[in-house]
């Protein structure tokens, strides 16, 4: 009786098996990626809108020309050299990991020419970059929601003329560092931001000697940067790659007014940096 029992036991655990790699071969079924079908023309310009940056482009033959449009990193611009073309295919892959995928057929005349891609056709994050290569919608996403958090630095401000400037936080998740910035007018005179720059600069200038600056390019900001209405509050979140700076340097803030003078600057220090919140 205990070998039978023994038995029924290995069946029922193979037959559990292989029922768990037949759910998950379904799962995988269901998440392929199915192709969308794009018809382009060699007279017309077909115009594909990504939610996100384009990070790479594959075509099945050389007799579809790709590029993006000029000045911007979201919008894939489509063409066919030659009224010949056979049916292949196209793919991108976007900075949030996204691909798409796309079978390509001429037509002379399409009857759409551009696409908008959004997130609701999009399909499932494939794409794993290399490390130091930041997925653009996480970035996007968690800066988002840090602009709701409750302030926890006080004491990093600046302010004038009903103008205040504040950082109120600072966060650090998969080597980008983010700055939770406040944004205050206490006056009925809207302030109109021309520039928000972030740079790391000496401490203390020698006089008669030029302080080198060195440059922070944003990776994201979250937030209304832009504009800020009179009597009004208003937090954003700076996406920044990861740095530290020595004790004789300052990470500065400077916020200048358009067609104005009110114009502020705050400086953050290494310690301030050392504290920072890890997510």
């Amino acid at each position: 009786m205990k070998e039978c029992g023994r038995v029924v036991l290995c069946v029922i655990m193979l037959l559990t098996g292989q029922m768990v790699r037949a759910q998950n071969l379904v799962t995988e079924v269901k998440a392929k990626v199915i192709p969308m079908h794009l018809e382009i023309s060699k007279w017309k310009t077909t115009n594909l809108i990504f939610p996100y940056a384009i990070k790479s482009v594959d075509r099945g033959q050389q007799d579809v020309m790709v590029q993006k449009a000029k000045g911007v990193e979201n919008i894939l611009q489509v063409k066919a050299a030659s009224d010949t073309l056979k049916e292949t295919n196209l793919t991108v892959v976007c900075s949030d990991g996204t691909l798409y995928s796309f079978i390509v057929h001429y037509l002379a005349n399409p009857a759409q020419l551009n696409f908008s891609l959004g997130k609701v056709i999009a399909q499932t994050p494939w794409a794993l970059f290399s490390s130091g290569d930041n997925n653009e919608a996480k970035v996007n996403d968690l800066a988002t929601s840090l602009g709701h958090k409750q302030p926890i630095i006080k004491n990093i401000r600046a302010s004038a003329s009903d103008i205040a400037l504040r950082c109120i936080g600072l966060y650090i998740k998969d080597d980008v560092m983010y700055l939770q910035l406040e944004l205050d007018n206490n006056s009925t005179i809207g302030y109109n931001v021309d520039q928000l720059r972030f740079y790391i600069q000496d401490l203390k200038k020698a006089k008669r000697t030029a302080s080198q600056q060195l440059q922070i390019t944003p990776l994201y900001v979250s937030g209304n940067s832009t504009v800020i209405g009179s009597r009004s509050s208003q937090n954003i979140v700076v996406a920044v790659p990861k740095f530290t700076i020595p004790d004789q340097k300052v990470l500065v803030i400077e916020m200048m007014e358009r067609d104005g003078g009110r114009n502020l600057l705050i400086r953050i220090r290494n310690r301030h940096l050392m504290n920072v919140v890890q997510l």
